[in-house]
């Protein structure tokens, strides 16, 4: 009786480990996310899709691309079917390489063994593999300045005199001006000629004015 009570005993104490157990684990939750390349990104070449594919009762998950605006709801698989879950790693690999320019819509989709699916877009992703690579603007390489060079002036030799300095000459004194050396400016006699000069010669005038006018008269 005692056996069968202690082994009923550590039965439930091992059931209720293993409750505890169960309840302390957190509860999966399905995760369907996209986290590269991000929302409004440019790409090119191959482009590696990172993110998470998780489902409590997961079976696969797969990823496509389409275009946008995508009226038709189109879209084109990429890769293959992947049957284990992941988690912030690689989910597929994307070559761009082989569709034309433009903007597209990535799409997980994880799907558990119900059947039912959880989907997920990453939208505005631009595709420019012909779109021309940004040529970086030379930059001007600034020319050193030249370095001005002075050059020493040259030291000023002074020669001593070889012979006697000469005795300075005496200053000669200025004569007092003769009266002999004056300009004859007032001669008298010259003053007399000139009045008479100029006397005959008005008198000359009036007679050669006078026999003018008679000529006219008679005339």
């Amino acid at each position: 009786m005692r056996k069968a009570l202690v082994c009923s005993v550590v039965i439930l104490m091992l059931l209720s480990l293993a409750w505890a157990t169960l309840v302390a684990q957190p509860a999966l939750q399905v995760t369907a996310t996209i986290s590269s390349p991000a929302e409004n990104s440019v790409v090119r070449g191959t482009v590696p899709i990172v993110g998470s594919a998780v489902d409590p009762d997961f079976w696969k998950f797969e990823v496509y691309f389409g275009p946008e605006p995508n009226p038709g709801d189109q879209w084109t698989f990429i890769g293959s079917v992947h049957e284990r879950p992941v988690t912030d790693g690689l989910l597929e690999t994307w070559h761009t390489n082989s569709i034309a320019d433009g903007t597209y819509s990535l799409r997980l989709r994880v799907v558990n063994r119900t059947g039912n699916y959880h989907d997920f877009h990453m939208r505005g992703i631009r595709v420019a593999n012909t779109a021309p690579t940004e040529t970086p603007v030379p930059v001007a390489t600034p020319t050193p300045e030249a370095t001005a060079t002075f050059t020493p002036a040259a030291t000023p030799t002074f020669a001593l005199p070889t012979s006697d300095l000469a005795q300075p000459t005496p200053t000669p004194t200025l004569a007092r001006p003769s009266r002999s050396g004056l300009p004859d400016v007032l001669d008298l006699n010259a003053w007399r000629r000139s009045l008479c000069l100029g006397a005959e010669l008005m008198a000359g005038f009036l007679v050669l004015l006078g026999v003018i006018l008679v000529l006219r008269r008679r005339s």
